[in-house]
């Protein structure tokens, strides 16, 4: 995937690895503050810094021939050596959000009013054209991440969806990575997932286990009082000392939504199987010994059964028919290897949610969610991801183009896209996370 290569295509000059260093120098002994105020005085207003060899080789990195394609690339860079080191001191986490920030930004004086003023406008333009590239947008999404007060107004429906973004951690390798990001910025952003899916795992075990103690209490006092309503002011001390201390609700949906989403995803879907038990014998019956023309038959067989036959018949068996029969029919007559099945459920993913963001139609996706509702149109993606663990990245970059298609929206125009997005949390959490979550059985 091209969000994690290098920029191997272009030698790194000695003048670009001289900023890298100096910053890395610089970030080890000044605090957030200082290397801010360092930033916007190299970068932004380009003409009050310091030391004249790093504005030096400042203007010759600008004045560069590939200056135009290749800044974005060493002014993200540069972002993200800051970025990385702040990540990892928590004291330092919200300088990252006003680094940002610097980018919005004028500078006070005018280029031509300065020394080397051919230097400044240049670097100038170069920052503005900076803010309309996918490396700046990535950026401003990691902010949304980092940044603790945009939880505050997660309710808030005319804000973007964008400001979700903390929210999904299973979209962020996708989201805040961009074409050849630096290592620095594979770290953090790598770092940031593992935090926050660790993060929704425990909140969300917490929230299960105080709803389910909190069941039991309710239980007890109804079968103490004979089945009827508890009776006011009869809550003994020990009842009251036993009640769990509440815990939030860590998703977007309401109690009931999550009561439903969680027992769906790990319990009992189809007879006594849950999706996982329905994955591993479809599997063991299919194994390798079938021709792949016979194993699409019985893929069509085992995603459909998970499908209101009244809704299927209408035109979704069709469409899922034509897909599987059409895929790869070169190989129709071979046994099935681990490449077919990667090949085959990349493919699904592909129908069942959107393509690419060249291609972005998901008229199939949004007939589900209509239909099926985001429970059950989760459920049919987690059967196809549970088949072959290796395409979880496919499906979670399939859900990230979505997520960017209608990042600007406000909240209440795609509430339909909100419920899946946290459903899907709830079900790769439950099935992918290291908690296990063995209350809900």
């Amino acid at each position: 995937m091209s969000a994690f290569v290098s920029r191997h295509h272009q030698p790194i000059s000695s003048e670009e690895q001289y900023l890298y260093d100096h910053l890395l120098s610089r970030i080890e002994v000044e605090s957030a503050e200082q290397m801010i105020e360092r930033f916007y005085a190299l970068f932004i207003d380009g003409s009050r810094y310091p030391e004249a060899d790093v504005l030096a080789a400042l203007d010759a990195v600008t004045a560069s021939k590939n200056a135009a394609e290749e800044f974005r690339y060493v002014l993200n860079r540069c972002c993200h050596i800051l970025i990385n080191r702040w990540q990892a001191r928590s004291q330092s986490q919200t300088a990252i959000p006003r680094l940002i920030e610097l980018f919005e930004t004028e500078p006070g004086t005018s280029a031509a009013a300065l020394r080397r003023p051919r230097a400044v406008r240049r670097l100038r333009e170069l920052k503005q054209q900076f803010t309309q590239t996918e490396q700046y947008l990535t950026l401003r999404r990691l902010a949304q991440v980092v940044n603790q007060s945009i939880e505050a107004s997660q309710k808030a429906g005319q804000s973007p969806l964008g400001t979700l973004i903390r929210r999904y951690p299973y979209l962020y390798e996708h989201c805040l990575l961009s074409e050849y990001s630096a290592l620095e910025q594979q770290h953090t952003v790598r770092q940031l997932r593992a935090t926050m899916q660790h993060q929704f795992e425990v909140d969300l075990s917490q929230y299960i286990t105080y709803q389910f103690r909190r069941g039991q209490l309710n239980r007890e006092s109804s079968s103490r009082n004979g089945g009827g309503l508890p009776q006011r002011g009869t809550s003994s001390p020990t009842s009251v000392a036993r009640s769990p201390k509440p815990v939030s609700n860590p998703t977007l949906l309401d109690d009931h939504e999550v009561k439903q989403a969680v027992q769906h995803y790990m319990g009992r879907v189809e007879g006594d199987r849950s999706y996982r038990d329905l994955a591993y014998h479809f599997l063991a019956q299919s194994g390798h010994s079938q021709t792949f023309r016979a194993f699409k038959d019985d893929l069509y067989e085992y995603l459909t059964a998970s499908v209101d036959a009244e809704y299927g018949r209408r035109q979704f068996y069709n469409q899922l028919h034509a897909q599987l029969s059409n895929l790869l029919p070169e190989s129709n007559g071979k046994l099935l290897n681990d490449l077919l099945l990667v090949r085959t459920c990349s493919q699904l993913l592909n129908f069942l949610v959107v393509e690419s963001p060249k291609n972005p139609n998901h008229f199939v996706f949004i007939d589900l969610l209509n239909n099926l509702g985001p429970i059950l149109t989760t459920g049919l993606l987690l059967k196809v991801v549970l088949l072959c663990r290796r395409v979880k990245p496919v499906l979670e970059r399939r859900v990230s183009i979505l997520f960017s298609h209608y990042e600007s929206c406000s909240r209440d125009a795609v509430q339909w896209l909100i419920n899946l997005l946290e459903n899907l949390n709830v079900a790769l959490s439950a099935h992918f996370g290291s908690l296990k979550l063995s209350l809900i059985r």
